[in-house]
């Protein structure tokens, strides 16, 4: 549905992006990672038709999304610097999101206010931070869109709102196959709702999988061998990302398919194997660490 191809874009001769390729399938919920920035930011800008790239094509049902209006309709941003009109009120709002969106459904707008429960006389500009994001789901699921793009979209919400929006999202995906991407630093969050992910670094896309083929090809292991000369002859067999000693016993984060890796473990015949649960941060932090980048400098 959405096909990114060859995009760079430079600002003030500061390369954003160069040369990034990606594809997001219809009703898919995308998440995009990456170290400070790697231009996800700049991409989601792109993606939603309001930077044009200096190179390279985007498009959506084969469409050009820049200066697109009917495509524009059927997409919404939400940003992470959040912007309403000055002193405008909720209503206000609504009435100007209803000249832009054809599909804005005044009904579910209606029953969104069950979810959030912010009156919708008051004026935005004096919310909490965490309300005024809640502001911005709300008109945003109110616009019915084909494709929404979030940047930083759960900063600020308590966790029972943040559960709620989760809900939200899964059933518009279910229900209408919405397309999300989503670009975070809580690695936690992408990963409880993302069924692909794609990590950016200095502008490029360096990984796009399924987030369970993802995880599929990334293993965490722990080790005690029987003789201290297994380990230099297992080491020489696997690709290790990350190792550590703790006492007699060696962890390791190692790249390969779990069938393989474990066929090279058991060969050695240790004395304590273990395959240990990985989660995405994990992943994040060893994939980045493995192409240079310094691990102390990830912020999650």
């Amino acid at each position: 549905m959405i096909k990114v191809q060859q995009v760079s874009k430079t600002f003030d001769k500061e390369v954003a992006i160069h040369q990034l390729q990606l594809s997001v399938k219809k009703g898919s919920i995308y998440g995009l990672l990456g170290s400070n920035g790697a231009g996800k930011t700049t991409l989601l800008k792109i993606l939603a038709g309001i930077y044009r790239p200096d190179q390279g094509t985007i498009q959506i049902d084969g469409e050009p999304i820049y200066e697109n209006v009917p495509l524009k309709e059927r997409v919404v941003f939400i940003p992470d610097s959040l912007y309403f009109l000055p002193q405008s009120t909720i209503q206000q709002m609504t009435k100007y999101y209803q000249s832009f969106y054809p599909n804005w459904n005044q009904e579910r707008f209606e029953r969104l206010k069950q979810v959030f429960q912010i009156d919708p006389k008051r004026k935005i500009h004096r919310l909490s931070k965490g309300m005024q994001r809640q502001v911005a789901f709300w008109l945003a699921l109110s616009s019915m869109p084909d494709i929404l793009i979030l940047d930083e979209p759960i900063d600020g919400l308590d966790p029972v709102m943040r559960q709620k929006i989760k809900n939200l999202l899964f059933q518009d995906v279910a229900e209408r196959e919405m397309t999300v991407i989503i670009s975070s630093h809580n690695l936690r969050e992408i990963e409880d709702i993302c069924d692909h992910v794609g990590i950016m670094h200095k502008g490029k896309l360096i990984i796009e999988k399924e987030l369970d083929d993802l995880k599929a090809d990334t293993l965490k292991i722990q080790i005690a061998y029987a003789k201290p000369e297994d380990e230099e002859q297992l080491m020489a067999d696997l690709k290790v990302l990350y190792q550590e000693k703790r006492g007699s016993i060696s962890l390791y984060i190692v790249k390969g398919y779990e069938e393989e890796i474990i066929q090279k473990i058991e060969s050695i015949k240790p004395l304590v194997f273990d395959l240990l649960p990985l989660t995405l941060e994990e992943i994040f932090i060893y994939e980045m660490g493995d192409i240079g980048y310094e691990i102390e400098n990830v912020l999650l």
